[in-house]
């Protein structure tokens, strides 16, 4: 059963960092698109990193320059590193695992990140 267990979420004062990761199990991983996304109470879930099995990086413009997306394919993991946070990026991160053309598309159960003083 294929598996995207994330973890490194939790409680953070405004302007400190964090980094979550996402661990893969019984894909080929390396012919992934990770992304992060996030979903705060009430609002819809939203895109906020992506990178290609390339190694092609997006973001989304509220994180542009504070958040880092990486991936490691020999581990089978992909990071998100956060920094200088704030109260706006308190969310449940979730990670997403898409094959391109196969159809495949995968989601880990969520990590909450908290960010307040």
């Amino acid at each position: 059963q294929v598996q995207l267990a994330e973890s490194g979420g939790g409680l953070v004062q405004p302007g400190g960092s964090l980094r979550l990761s996402c661990a893969a199990s019984r894909i080929t991983f390396s012919l992934y698109v990770m992304k992060w996304y996030r979903q705060a109470p009430g609002m819809q879930r939203e895109l906020v990193a992506g990178i290609t099995n390339g190694g092609s990086t997006t973001y989304a413009d509220s994180v542009q320059g504070r958040f880092t997306i990486s991936r490691d394919n020999a581990k089978n993991i992909v990071y998100l590193q956060m920094n200088s946070l704030k109260p706006e990026d308190t969310a449940v991160y979730y990670c997403n695992g898409y094959r391109p053309l196969s159809g495949y598309d995968y989601w880990g159960q969520g990590t909450q990140v908290t960010v307040s003083s």
